[in-house]
């Protein structure tokens, strides 16, 4: 019996793609030039190759889609019935039956027209024979139209089924809805079970794992089954009695003593007897479930009597108490049903043969006593005596743990690993040492005769200053020397600043002064310049009555050298630039002749202007559509209306960019 991994099984197209895979693939694969003009043995052989190539297509996917899903007469009776269950086992075996004949069809249609294209006398006939046999294929498949969709169907709920291993220890959780199974599996596995207050919030089977003694146990969480005839129960039902009935595991049935699942303890208890019959050959246990609700000294006398009566009833089906919401007796119940199932799977092993044949083989001798004389065991004095040697020596070394201080101090307890550094003085050890002191490391720095050197240091110093090293000399400048300091001062300033100057002007990218920044005219004066020349040492008498002003000179309008006169003189044409109207007037009054615009310098005529201005338009327009034209939301888009197979065509040698 084979365990399929039902994931791996390959999607069933449906029957319109799956005709339009195998065509294409026929188109793609296989050659497409043939001319009336050639031998017409090639024409027959070149359509034979597609109707082959065509069937033999079909025939492998198929042998695929067959081989892939179950069969149910391998698989575990488990799994079998499961789908059984699910997908109804005359439906499923008719639909893979179905496209097993399907198969055999194809391959006979294929048969039939490759043994007429032999006979066929010219490219047309062949041509028709070749479109023929292709279409009874197509037909063929699709015929198969619902069976390939009901497959398709079954292949995906197939593929979320939970991966259940029947050989497994396993743990199988049953009772009514809403007793809280699924709260139970919660606590003891990893599994993330929705829990809703009603009925049948879990539809199929969940699966969690856990760990007990070094061992994977896997909980099944089976969905609520109600008391009613076998024949009337529903699918979801179904589920939880095909898991009870072919696994071999540790049954849970859980009740409720609460009563708020909507059943009382007589439905329960009737429900557990008439299931009870798929249970004869496997460890059972009754948990009571919700006793932080109800106790089972709360229960009136009438309830309280039916679980007792079941407690009594068989004495090999414990009976277990417990509370998923404050966690009491959960663990108690997952320990004793493991501990249960392993102690059933030894016995059922050693009911087999193999355990004789493992017996067989192994042998245990055991000494009988000779003549009633004891032998103890013979051990020298002096082992003995460097055995009890060592144990004082032990118990002398023997110091308190980090545990046993924790224990004793309980939540007060703090961990403190300074308290064993015994090599430094206990004042200091507690300090707070930088391991990183202005980007050194404070390790490679650390000098055990650290403090002697700096011991003699500090008396180096006291000598220094006992012997007036550190003293300043007392002397006092005169005025020459106090004026020549200060006009050495300035002229160093200057000298700098005249080094950056310099290097300004030589630089290609000059700062540019803001219109706010620069120097106002009404913020010089004579006084100013006659005082700052003084400051620089320069002497400024006897220009009192010097002039230094300067003509203001009209900023809107100024004179511009306009070439020779006309007149003959040696006097410069002169004419006013007036700023406001851009305009140049001669002295005469008319205006001058403007400079031609860089736009049209090198331009010949005015077509020539013209075309320039087309192609500079253009040239921008490109370089925007480059940059900037990205597809955006807004623009229009029609998707691809067929499945990229059926464009691609055959490529020879050469390019790979076109068909």
């Amino acid at each position: 019996m084979s365990l399929y991994n039902f994931k791996k099984i390959m999607v069933v197209p449906p029957a319109k793609d799956f005709i339009d895979i195998m065509l294409s693939k026929t188109q793609r694969k296989t050659p497409t030039v043939v001319h009336k003009g050639y031998k017409i043995s090639r024409i027959r052989a070149f359509y034979t190759r597609k109707v082959k190539y065509t069937q033999q297509n079909f025939h492998d996917r198929l042998t695929q889609i067959i081989q892939d899903f179950p069969k149910l007469d391998d698989v575990h009776p488990f799994y079998a019935d499961l789908m059984n269950v699910l997908y109804d086992k005359d439906h499923y075996k008719l639909a893979l039956g179905q496209l097993n004949t399907a198969r055999h069809l194809i391959d006979s249609v294929a048969k039939d027209y490759v043994r007429l294209l032999k006979y066929g006398d010219s490219l047309y006939r062949c041509k028709q024979l070749k479109k023929a046999s292709l279409g009874r294929m197509a037909t063929i498949m699709k015929r198969q139209a619902s069976n390939l969709t009901y497959l398709e169907q079954v292949r995906q709920h197939l593929s979320r089924l939970p991966t259940i291993d029947p050989y497994s220890r396993t743990i199988i959780i049953c009772g009514f809805p809403n007793v809280g199974k699924s709260s139970f599996i919660n606590k003891i596995t990893r599994a993330d079970v929705e829990v809703q207050p009603y009925a049948f919030t879990t539809k199929s089977l969940y699966v969690g794992h856990t760990d007990y003694k070094y061992l994977r146990w896997q909980v099944i969480d089976t969905p609520g089954i109600l008391d009613h005839p076998l024949e009337e129960r529903n699918v979801i039902e179904m589920q939880a009695i095909t898991a009870l009935a072919h696994l071999r595991a540790c049954v849970l049935y859980f009740m409720d003593i609460s009563e708020q699942c909507g059943h009382s303890l007589e439905e329960q208890v009737q429900l557990f007897e008439s299931i009870k019959p798929l249970f004869s050959n496997k460890p059972l246990m009754v948990v009571v479930n919700k006793i932080d609700i109800l106790t089972l000294d709360e229960l009136n006398p009438e309830r309280k009597t039916i679980i007792e009566n079941l407690i009594s009833d068989d004495k090999n089906i414990p009976v277990k108490f417990m509370s998923t919401v404050n966690e009491t007796g959960v663990m108690d119940v997952k320990v004793d049903a493991c501990e249960r199932l392993l102690s059933f799977r030894v016995d059922q092993k050693m009911r087999t043969k193999k355990v004789d044949n493992i017996l067989n083989r192994l042998h245990v001798a055991t000494p009988k006593e000779r003549d009633n004389v004891e032998r103890p065991a013979c051990i020298p004095d002096s082992i003995l005596a460097k055995q009890k040697e060592n144990a004082e020596r032990n118990e002398r070394r023997q110091r308190r743990l980090e545990r046993d201080i924790e224990e004793e101090m309980g939540d007060d307890y703090i961990l403190d690993l300074k308290k064993n550094y015994a090599e430094i003085p206990e004042e200091e050890r507690y300090d707070s040492i930088p391991e990183f002191w202005d980007g050194h490391n404070i390790a490679d720095y650390i000098d055990p005769d650290i403090f002697d050197k700096l011991e003699e240091l500090e008396r180096e110093e006291g000598l220094r200053e006992e012997g007036g090293f550190y003293n300043k000399p007392d002397y006092t400048l005169d005025d020459t020397l106090k004026e020549i300091r200060d006009m050495a001062k300035q002229i160093r300033l200057r000298r700098f600043q005249l080094r950056d100057e310099k290097r300004l002007a030589h630089r290609k990218n000059k700062p540019i002064i803001p219109r706010t920044k620069t120097p106002k005219l009404k913020d010089r004066s004579v006084d100013k310049l006659r005082q700052t020349m003084e400051n620089l040492g320069v002497d400024m008498s006897g220009t009192e009555n010097a002039n230094f002003t300067k003509s203001v000179v009209d900023t809107r309008r100024s004179l511009v050298h306009v070439g020779p006169s006309t007149s003959g003189s040696k006097v410069p044409r002169l004419a006013l630039l007036d700023k406001e109207s851009s305009a140049i007037v001669k002295s005469t009054g008319k205006p001058l002749k403007r400079a031609p615009s860089r736009l049209d310098q090198g331009v010949k005529n005015t077509v020539m202007k013209k075309k320039l201005h087309v192609m500079a338009k253009r040239d921008i327009a490109k370089k925007m559509s480059k940059g900037m034209g990205l597809k955006g939301e807004a623009d229009r888009f029609i998707g691809t209306k067929m499945p990229k197979h059926l464009f691609s065509g055959k490529r020879g040698t050469g390019k790979t960019d076109r068909r």
